[in-house]
């Protein structure tokens, strides 16, 4: 990718005259081109530098081949208004009071000066009103209406859209005082004095009140949106500001459900929420006594009709409850707005929003641009404006394996690594038992890298701007998939607190400080008075609902802090009159900003996402840790990070670049969705036992144990370690990363690594280690542990480290200070402790399973729709068919066909055949892949159950699975006796595979031969 030292080309307060080329692969060039760029449906973002054919398992649906399309509706309008612009006020053909305005704001008399994105957006919007009539272009406004038709029938709505950061709210002021000063002084003209205007949450309300004219903050005065001989009229305005939330109706009369069946059985449905009257004298009565009304949409992407024909988008399961959110909050907002259009005339619906498309699960094709759209100022011209911070995403890193970075989009990578999928409402059980420190090695690798990088930021603003850049410190963001996922990080990155038993039986509670110091609320064994880590849930404080009990005590700790800080601040009495989530979302709301409960926040752990709106200038960096099924929720999250920090101009009027690094977003290209077509069912194949060959032949049905665990007794005093192959550890970046690049589309780019872990020292690491092992392997039948034990345990771990340990890359043995690995390195030093087969026949015994001790070939009966299938002969196997996950499975499927020695033989598809065994997430379950019996020389009556692994690449697992089988499952089952003999091969080469089994067999007869 080209270095380009300044990504910054034109100043924000002048029209763009200048943007960077773009290769066919959406990569700078390097080379500036005259001209604004023209307005197109894609958001460019550096691309991953690896090419490899596995990308598609990690591309976001409709991603990959995007195509940069025109905005052709947009691009004509905006030709239009760029020539009225060139003209003198004489020729404008607006009204006075229009025109008395648009000279103020090209004066530059507002404070601070206008953008010209601001100034373009809302003289977009005059034309269409003003001018277009005049000009005899009313077509341009029917297009709009019909494209208002579908999707919003019986509205006009217009939207501009504007890059996050670029100034909304100062365009909805902008909007306002156009609108009421017409109307003020043009009585019955086509303007209107009130104004509904509807956000996503109560956060933004919050902030929007900088549009009420009796707000001491207003904007038509604080920053001189209106000349001052105009501000009176501008006071005559009604404005509502509300959260769509309002608009559900509420329950008026509580009934018990039993009474509710009794009254309905007398009178009919009986109604106890508002009547749709009601609700709106409630959220906007002032503006019902008016002729019409101007409503205004902060984030519009939540408002529009659902479409149901057409709607084939497949969904994820993760994905699914997001789409029905959105579609019960777009429903909810269009309906409000309706309501309100059934009692007054709506005249206009103005949208602003950085990401005016379609949601996924809408019946549109997801990331679609609402075609009601006029104005575009995009993240990309935001950038060559210098208006908002740089992205930064991963484009490259150590690994071998993907092409696109693991810290690009970690979701993929550790979902399915012990982390839970529900939220502790849901989940409480689970939720309980959960440890912060067992996070998933690529999460935590990537929080220490991305942490190392805020430390470097820290340090450099505390160095430039002293005490001003500790209270106004950085701001780190995690952005989490669930309430349960959120605590685990939240306890893991800021510390929490457990409680142990002392010696004399008594739990005294324990302080444990947060892994990243920065961020840590906990310090010398006691909680700081001010924390620096704060856990949201945004989705309920933007409902404006009462907190979830259960997130109340997550946040009781926050709550009681900022309760006591207002308490000195302002009196008692006015602390208990504010409910918890008022006080948590002036947190959020004051985050960075001297002075207010916020300002000491370094690092927000939100459950979601942060609302859109949300308006930190110093958030630097953010990770995510959740699925993002679409572009627009990266566009939506990545933009919590964009604001910037300095709006200072250089001399030549240009802004200096600031960048935000993200990792765990896969923000790429917003593409034109994808419509499926109608596909035919696949056709099926029972896949089953066959009775007759069973009865003509009863050694082709093959019964194993199910077994369940293994019971081993150790030496009670004395460890004894014999490390072997599968003791041994790889740890190399296709694990876990130790470093990325991370790059913006143009700009800086930086190199993120967790490299500042390697300066702790070697014997921290083997005490860590063989302290873990200890407390999770070594205990007794109870669960007590075996302290004598730690001297030998941490010899062995020493020896361990030294011995079996292969660190590849730029990986590091410190790394297994992180819990993930630290389990790896227990269970492996646990299983070099337990005795070999030779030294345990009256030791090793499986745990059967009392209920369904055995399992058949005869129970096999199941439907696929898979075409990989050998029919099987009816004198080798019981079951018809195998159903072949590969090439290697098949052939090996006619080599048993062919081999006198083979008895019988099954696949372990279906066949329920399990074999237990420990890794560093606890037990787990391993599914073989075949069971052959063969005759090894005692006879076909005497058959060797000979367990088959076809394994085309040994990974760790594999490693830890074959350890079991050898160790643990083949030698318990063989001492209990009755279901023969057993043994375990892997076969690990495609062409020699009857040579390995027949080699295989050879070595077990050696012993036999020298008996």
């Amino acid at each position: 990718m080209v270095q380009i030292d300044n990504p910054i080309l034109n100043s924000p307060f002048a029209e763009p005259s200048r943007h960077w080329q773009l290769d066919a692969d959406g990569n700078p060039t390097g080379n500036p081109a005259e001209g604004r760029r023209a307005s197109a449906y894609v958001v460019p973002i550096p691309k991953p530098r690896k090419k490899k054919a596995d990308q598609a398992e990690l591309e976001l649906e409709g991603a990959a081949g995007a195509e940069v399309t025109p905005n052709d509706f947009i691009n004509e309008v905006r030709g239009y208004v760029e020539r009225w612009r060139a003209l003198p006020p004489g020729q404008w053909g607006v009204s006075h009071e229009t025109a008395r305005l648009l000279q103020h704001w090209r004066s530059g008399a507002p404070t601070p000066p206008l953008f010209f994105c601001q100034l373009e957006a809302v003289e977009t919007l005059i034309w269409l009103a003003e001018v277009a009539p005049k000009m005899g272009r009313n077509d341009l406004r029917d297009r709009l209406r019909q494209f208002n038709a579908e999707a919003n029938p019986g509205l006009y709505r217009v939207a501009c859209k504007m890059a996050t950061g670029s100034g909304k709210t100062t365009v909805m002021a902008m909007l306002i005082a156009w609108q009421c000063l017409n109307a003020t002084r043009h009585r019955g003209g086509n303007f209107s004095d009130a104004f509904l205007i509807v956000c996503p949450g109560i956060t933004i309300r919050d902030r929007l009140r900088v549009l009420l004219p009796s707000d001491p903050e207003n904007y038509y005065e604080t920053r001189g949106i209106v000349p001052d001989d105009m501000l009176e009229d501008v006071r005559r305005a009604r404005i509502v500001i509300t959260n769509y939330h309002a608009f559900k109706l509420r329950e008026t009369l509580k009934v018990p459900k039993y009474s509710r069946q009794v009254l309905e059985g007398r009178s009919g449905k009986l109604r106890t929420t508002e009547t749709e009257g009601q609700m709106l004298q409630r959220v906007c009565s002032e503006l019902l006594g008016r002729k019409n009304v101007v409503v205004i949409n902060d984030e519009a992407h939540h408002c529009y009709r659902h479409k149901t024909e057409d709607d084939e988008a497949k969904l994820e399961a993760e994905e699914r409850e997001e789409a029905k959110r959105n579609e019960e909050a777009a429903r909810l907002w269009i309906s409000g707005i309706e309501a309100l259009a059934r009692k007054v005339r709506v005249r206009t619906v103005y949208d602003l929003s950085a990401t005016p498309f379609f949601l996924r699960g809408s019946g549109y094709p997801e990331g679609l641009l609402f075609p009601w759209v006029v104005s575009d100022f995009s993240l990309m011209d935001a950038i060559e404006c210098g208006i908002v911070k740089i992205p930064r995403v991963p484009v490259s890193d150590d690994t071998l394996a993907a092409e696109m970075p693991v810290w690009r989009h970690l979701w993929p990578h550790i979902k399915d690594k012990g982390l839970p999928i529900k939220g502790r409402g849901k989940q409480k059980k689970q939720a309980q038992g959960l440890d912060p420190e067992k996070l998933p090695v690529k999460l935590t690798g990537a929080l220490q890298a991305l942490y190392s990088h805020y430390k470097k930021v820290y340090d450099n603003w505390v160095e430039a701007f002293g005490e001003v850049g500790l209270a106004m410190p950085p701001v780190f963001i995690v952005v989490c998939q669930n309430t349960s996922i959120s605590k685990l990080v939240y306890d893991y990155i800021a510390g929490y607190e457990r409680t142990e038993a002392t010696p004399q039986g008594e739990e005294i509670a324990v302080s444990v400080p947060g892994k990243l110091e920065l961020f840590s609320n906990y310090q010398d064994g006691k909680r700081l008075a001010r924390p620096r880590t704060l856990l949201i849930d945004s989705e309920q404080l933007d409902s404006g609902e009462a907190l979830s009990p259960d997130f109340k005590k997550l946040a009781g700790p926050e709550i009681e802090t900022f309760k006591g800080e207002l308490a000195m601040r302002f009196g008692q009495g006015h602390v208990e009159k504010i409910r918890d989530e008022d006080l948590l979302r002036e947190v959020m709301n004051t985050v960075g900003k001297p002075g207010k409960l916020g300002e000491s926040i370094r690092c927000v752990v939100s459950v979601s996402m942060l609302t859109e709106g949300w308006d930190a200038n110093t958030v630097t960096h953010i990770l995510g840790i959740r699925a993002f099924g679409t572009q627009l929720l990266c566009e939506q999250v990545v933009g919590r990070g964009l604001r910037r920090v300095s709006y200072d101009p250089d001399d030549d009027g240009m802004f200096e670049p600031e960048y935000a690094d993200i990792l765990g977003i896969p923000f790429t290209f917003m593409a034109e969705g994808k419509g499926g077509g109608f596909k035919p069912p696949k056709p099926t194949t029972r896949v089953h036992a066959v009775e007759e060959r069973a009865e003509r032949d009863p050694i082709l049905e093959i019964r194993y144990p199910r077994v369940q665990g293994y019971r081993v007794t150790l030496p009670s005093d004395r460890l004894i370690h014999r490390f072997t192959d599968d003791s041994r550890f790889v740890l190399d970046p296709s694990i876990t990363p130790s470093r990325a690049r991370n790059e913006a589309i143009v700009g800086e780019g930086v190199t993120l690594s967790v490299e500042e872990l390697r300066s702790e020292r070697m014997p921290t690491v083997a005490f860590h280690v063989a302290g873990h092992a200890l407390r999770s392997k070594f205990r007794d039948d109870d669960g007590n542990l075996k302290p004598y034990l730690f001297p030998q345990l941490l010899k062995i771990t020493r020896a361990w480290l030294d011995e079996c340990l292969e660190c590849k890359g730029d990986t590091f043995a410190q790394m297994f200070l992180w819990r993930d690995l630290a389990d790896e390195a227990a269970v492996r030093i646990y299983n070099a402790c337990v005795p070999e087969e030779s030294q345990a026949e009256e030791k090793l015994r499986p745990i059967v399973d009392p209920y369904n001790p055995e399992g058949s070939s005869a129970r096999v009966d199941f439907q696929t729709t898979k075409q990989s299938l050998w029919e099987t002969g009816r004198e080798r196997s019981h079951v018809n068919y195998v159903v072949g996950d590969s090439d290697w499975e098949l052939k090996f499927c006619e080599v048993l066909e062919q081999m006198p020695e083979v008895v019988a033989y099954v696949k372990n598809h279906n066949l329920g055949f399990e074999v237990p065994y420990a890794d560093k997430d606890g037990e787990r379950r391993y599914r073989p892949d075949f069971i052959v019996r063969i005759d090894d020389g005692r006879g076909r009556e005497d058959p060797l159950n000979l367990i088959v692994e076809i394994k085309g690449y040994r990974n760790l697992d594999a490693a830890l699975k074959a350890d079991t089988m050898a160790r643990f499952w083949v030698p318990a089952v063989n001492n209990h006796g009755q279901w023969g003999r057993w043994a375990f091969v892997e076969l690990t080469d495609a062409y020699d595979q009857e040579k390995a089994i027949r080699a295989f067999l050879d070595e077990r007869r050696k012993p036999e031969a020298a008996e």
